[in-house]
């Protein structure tokens, strides 16, 4: 059925792309059907530090507003450049990958209490496409059939978009400034004369997400060697 090869479709998704685009999803058909309010769901520091409310330092990240134009669009860049990153630059380093996203969640958090932003799902969007983008400078973009440019340019279109439809552009602001300055820790500090990498996964998320590392020097028993046994 129909169904059926669209769910095994989705099982071939990078984990991390298929997880947080799931949530979202989940989300909002919760605040759809009432399940969920997004008054439960929104950035509040008062509420998080003083009531203890810390479930709302995550769903600020997941909810994009009611099913429309601007859920599908958020939605399908979320999916499409979280899908290229983790199946690109980070393919087999599940790890980092997650540590991007918590770094990032983090700093738009800290940001965020400078602008009064409620729900920073956007911004995380367009950190993806800013780290993407420059990591992909010689990829040209079509941008939905109307214009054609280089990808480091996509986060900035998104951002002109987003103006066009009488939206705050603060959200994209913070989500370029937030992945230019994970790109500049990442990939051009270290390789700075004196720069060294600053941005060091930790351990325990290696040892979580991540397959362990062959000994290069671990010889296996004679028994799971190829060919034939000796006795």
């Amino acid at each position: 059925m129909a169904w059926r090869g669209l769910a095994a479709e989705f099982l071939q998704v990078p984990a991390v792309t298929r997880a947080y685009t799931a949530a979202c999803v989940l989300t909002t058909a919760a605040v759809q059907l009432d399940l969920l309010s997004p008054f439960q769901l929104y950035f509040n520091p008062h509420l998080v530090f003083r009531k203890f409310q810390v479930w709302r330092l995550l769903t600020n990240f997941l909810f994009f507003g009611p099913l429309g134009f601007s859920f599908f669009f958020n939605m399908l860049f979320v999916f499409r450049y979280c899908r290229m990153l983790e199946e690109g630059s980070f393919r087999g380093r599940t790890a980092d990958f997650v540590f991007m996203f918590l770094f990032g969640g983090v700093l738009m958090i800290l940001l965020g209490l400078l602008g009064s932003l409620f729900f920073l799902g956007q911004a995380l969007t367009v950190m993806l496409v800013y780290v993407w983008s420059r990591r992909s400078p010689q990829v040209r973009v079509n941008f939905f059939g109307l214009l054609t440019f280089q990808a480091p340019f996509l986060p900035w279109a998104l951002m002109g978009f987003s103006m066009l439809l009488g939206n705050s552009i603060l959200v994209d602001l913070l989500g370029i400034a937030v992945g230019h300055i994970y790109y500049f820790l990442e990939d051009v500090f270290p390789h700075q004369p004196g720069g060294k990498r600053l941005l060091l996964t930790p351990g325990f998320l290696k040892l979580l997400l991540d397959a362990p590392e062959e000994d290069p020097n671990y010889l296996p028993l004679p028994e799971d060697q190829p060919g034939p046994l000796q006795q």
